[in-house]
């Protein structure tokens, strides 16, 4: 099953959701959701960013609020995750988890590695992170000219192989911290 879960950064991109979709609010995503007119099954989090009559009328139409203290371990978007994690959910969309706050951004574009057993993308209003494992594969539909970048987020990337880009790697080594997977660019409409 997919999850679908709003946070609370920049959302400007057209979301399409699936009619099996699990549709989780973030404390702040909340306000995606209501101003795209989407009822999420779930609303989560310390609840500061969301106004106590959003929060009743959403429950009076079936959302399920879960409200956790303001001082907590885990980021609301953290716990939206854990939450489609215990709802069965092996695939996640993350919109809107990028904006204004780099140290909010760093952690949630770094959030699944602590969570290798979901399947994660992040989009934003101009980009797709995908989240790939030891030994997985990814095939990305984009146009000519589009950048694709592979940064390795938990040390060393070896065996990396790419085709259908500008600069081909075959079985080579991405280094943490190195620029060598940076800017690559689509040959066609895949790779």
């Amino acid at each position: 099953m997919r999850a679908v879960i709003f946070a609370n950064g920049q959302l400007t991109r057209p979301i399409l959701l699936q009619p099996d979709d699990l549709v989780i609010a973030a404390n702040g995503g909340t306000h995606h959701c209501l101003g795209l007119g989407i009822r999420p099954q779930v609303v989560i989090g310390d609840l500061d960013s969301v106004r106590e009559d959003e929060l009743e009328a959403l429950s009076a139409s079936g959302t399920q609020i879960i409200t956790y203290p303001e001082r907590k371990d885990f980021t609301d978007l953290e716990l939206a995750l854990l939450e489609a994690q215990k709802r069965g959910a092996d695939r996640v969309l993350l919109l809107a988890a990028l904006g204004r706050r780099w140290d909010q951004s760093l952690a949630n574009i770094l959030l699944p590695a602590a969570l290798p057993e979901l399947k994660i993308t992040l989009l934003d209003d101009q980009q797709e992170i995908h989240f790939l494992r030891p030994g997985e594969t990814l095939e990305i539909t984009g146009q000519p000219g589009d950048t694709v970048s592979l940064i390795p987020l938990s040390g060393d990337a070896g065996g990396v192989f790419t085709h259908g880009l500008e600069y081909p790697l075959h079985r080579e080594m991405l280094r943490f911290g190195s620029t060598r997977g940076i800017s690559n660019v689509m040959l066609g409409n895949q790779a």
